[in-house]
């Protein structure tokens, strides 16, 4: 596999969107465009960048000496979680989808998704610094809890199978390879059908990521803020989940394009539907789970281990039916209305960059520049 293929002069818009036989991407060319929807995906998380330098979490500080010890565990067993997830996910697409991608504009999608995932991370660190007197006190001992390792574990073990059989296509191609590693040999079984098969659950992993894992923190955060407290923290996860929801309709598109896009998807949806479907169970699960490890030593104003319960259902079975599948779920109504105007992100606003500046709008030049513009300016 080449970084760049000179030989390959094949019309880019007739090409499969992962692993075509032509290989990957050739010219970035972004005028005519296969599935022009991952751009627009671009553009706008581009449009939604923002630093977490830019809020001000120095009241948090004060905020949180003052919550009660079962509060304080809430919110920092939460923060450890969306650390540890966020650490997956702040390498993992990039990893996982960019060596099988064959268009240019959704290899450039999965870049930019994996570079913002990167700023979630630094955003944590961010708040630790501002809020915590010792950090250490969020990163040792993360790893010893064990319902955030096996969230972690569901969700790399999707990621991992990929990313091995991907290397060994891309090195080997399809067949039977012997292959030696620390004085044992080995037959690995490159299947360019079973790649496909791991590349479909490893989207439908990270569509329930970005769609489901995250929601019973979210709510945490956004109910200390409905009670004026620790509110810079949840205008960073406002943020984030303004890209999570942006990162999930991603994850959407392309699992209702590959069917379309290669015939071979259409039958591996159906052999994989009953797996797919389990993966939203577990999820479900284990954000419930989640919910009784936080208010293990007493609730927070507005919510409770049960209210959590219903508000996951209720999120997964809209996520299912986007992905067409049958809600599973009795929860039909959102138990938690006010998280609404947190999730919509429609007024968010970090700093004047956010804001549409038309002179960097493609179709939207703004002329300016005029005579004085430079008036006293000199090299």
């Amino acid at each position: 596999m080449s970084v760049f293929d000179v030989n390959n002069k094949i019309d880019h818009t007739k090409v499969t969107a992962f692993l075509d036989p032509s290989g990957g991407p050739t010219i970035q060319r972004y005028d005519i465009m296969k599935y022009p929807s991952f751009d627009k995906f671009t553009d706008s998380q581009l449009g939604f960048f923002w630093r977490p330098e830019e809020v001000d979490v120095y009241k948090d500080s004060k905020d949180f000496k003052a919550l009660t010890k079962h509060e304080q565990h809430i919110f920092t067993s939460n923060l450890k979680r969306q650390i540890l997830l966020d650490s997956v996910q702040g390498r993992a697409p990039a990893e996982s989808f960019g060596s099988i991608v064959s268009l240019p504009e959704l290899e450039n999608w999965i870049i930019t998704w994996t570079f913002s995932e990167t700023i979630h991370s630094r955003s944590y660190t961010h708040i630790i610094r501002n809020v915590y007197n010792n950090p250490s006190v969020i990163f040792d001992g993360m790893m010893d809890i064990e319902e955030i390792v096996d969230c972690a574990g569901d969700i790399s073990k999707y990621y991992d199978d990929l990313i091995e059989l991907s290397r060994w296509y891309n090195l080997l191609g399809e067949g039977t390879h012997k292959i030696t590693a620390n004085g044992k040999t080995r037959d690995v079984k490159v299947d360019l059908y079973q790649l496909k098969k791991l590349l479909y659950l490893a989207l439908m992993s990270v569509n329930i990521l970005e769609g489901v894992r995250f929601y019973v923190s979210f709510a945490c955060s956004w109910a200390f803020a409905e009670a004026k407290k620790m509110e810079g923290n949840a205008k960073i996860i406002k943020f984030i989940a303004r890209d999570e929801n942006l990162h999930l309709g991603s994850t959407q598109l392309l699992l209702k394009t590959l069917p379309k896009d290669d015939p071979d998807f259409v039958r591996i949806a159906e052999e994989t539907k009953d797996e797919c479907i389990q993966m939203f169970v577990d999820a479900v699960d284990q954000e419930k789970e989640w919910a009784e490890y936080l208010f293990k030593d007493g609730s927070m104003i507005g919510l409770n281990t049960q209210l959590l319960s219903q508000y996951i259902e209720y999120i997964a079975n809209r996520r299912m039916e986007k992905v067409g599948f049958q809600k599973i779920y009795q929860q039909t109504q959102n138990p938690l209305p006010w998280t609404q105007k947190w999730i919509s992100g429609a007024d968010v606003q970090v700093a004047p960059q956010e804001t549409e500046i038309t002179s960097y709008v493609v179709g939207g030049t703004k002329q300016d520049v005029d005579e004085n513009t430079f008036k006293g300016f000199s090299l």
